[in-house]
């Protein structure tokens, strides 16, 4: 019944929630390897906000953040002539394969979840069901299309084993061998992880009542200089050598920072700063952080108010998914024995 992966293309989802005011660290740690890819596979950017509803949200910014989240896309340099992008929702196959998959998934594997413990906390007897299970939702999200591949961080590996394991349980449990593939982590590089400029041991997040502790995308030239200013650091100066960093989070984190936008490594700008103080390398670092973004900051803004154009695109990127799912979804049901009349 199905097709033979090994003759398909790598295919490759990512998505992103919409949970408003993206940050460098949303822009480094994601949406910038996005651009990569999109030359390299084929690729499906998704706006997951089926996941963001696992909380409370406000209705009326649900809509509004999912176009911040696409607009930041395609600002970033993702080509939707290239890939797909689009909002979760608007696709049904993500919701109909998540339930399938939850009968497939069984209650150990989810309570071994670390992210469901960490963000559910002591309450967890009042988090909703979507909360503990949407991991299987995002092995729907990846299955739906048969990725083979997903970027992952550290916080998502565990997850990413989950949906292999969902995928080979599925193709033993409905005698499918080979049907759903067991999709590979793809490792993202330096400035995966970027830390709070207020607290070097924590990372960037927009829940963080200071917004000193972040870049946001859309902050103008003035407050990126400003925060990089400010920004915690220690009072030693830039070693030459990578073991220097050791113990020292903000100073790791500018250095991280200044070598994830210039695309070099971190020895490279040790190599280059070597010696000096944080007077003299805070100021660099700010010069090319609002080289690298104000044009993304630009471009994001000018998105953000032509929502017409944006919805097209994600319209577009609906029907192109949906294309891709459909046939797939259709099999699935064959293989459980769905009526069909």
């Amino acid at each position: 019944m199905s097709q033979n992966l090994s003759s398909e293309p790598k295919r490759v989802f990512s998505g992103v929630q919409p949970t408003g005011q993206l940050h460098l660290g949303n822009y480094l740690g994601a949406i910038k390897k996005f651009v990569d890819l999109q030359h390299q596979h084929q690729c499906l950017f998704c706006v997951v906000d089926l996941h963001a509803i696992t909380v409370p949200q406000e209705r009326a910014m649900l809509a509004a953040n999912s176009r911040e989240i696409a607009a930041a896309f395609l600002a970033a340099g993702i080509d939707p002539d290239k890939a797909i992008v689009f909002v979760q929702s608007s696709v049904p196959a993500h919701a109909e394969l998540a339930w399938i998959l939850n009968c497939t998934a069984r209650m150990g594997w989810l309570e071994r979840m670390t992210q469901f413990k960490d963000k559910a906390g002591k309450d967890k007897e009042r988090a909703s069901v979507g909360l503990f299970a949407y991991p299987v939702l995002q092995a729907a999200d990846i299955l739906a299309y048969r990725a083979t591949h997903v970027p992952v961080g550290e916080d998502q590996k565990q997850h990413l084993e989950l949906s292999r394991d969902i995928a080979e349980r599925f193709n033993r449990d409905y005698e499918a061998p080979g049907f759903f593939p067991s999709p590979e982590p793809l490792i993202q590089g330096p400035g995966a992880r970027i830390m709070s400029l207020k607290n070097g041991s924590v990372k960037m997040s927009k829940s963080d009542p200071s917004d000193l502790s972040r870049i946001n995308m859309n902050d103008s030239a003035e407050q990126i200089t400003r925060k990089i200013k400010k920004a915690r650091t220690d009072p030693d100066g830039i070693p030459s050598e990578v073991e220097g960093l050791e113990g020292r989070d903000g100073a790791k984190n500018l250095i991280g920072i200044y070598a994830a936008l210039d695309e070099i490594s971190v020895q490279d700008v040790l190599t280059e700063f070597a010696g000096q103080g944080w007077g003299q390398f805070k100021p660099a670092l700010a010069e090319l952080a609002v080289a690298k973004l104000s044009p993304v900051s630009e471009e994001f803004t000018r998105l953000m108010n032509d929502t017409r154009a944006l919805d097209k695109v994600l319209q577009d990127g609906a029907e192109r998914a949906h294309a891709i799912s459909e046939p797939i979804m259709a099999e699935v049901r064959k293989y459980i024995g769905f009526w069909k009349g």
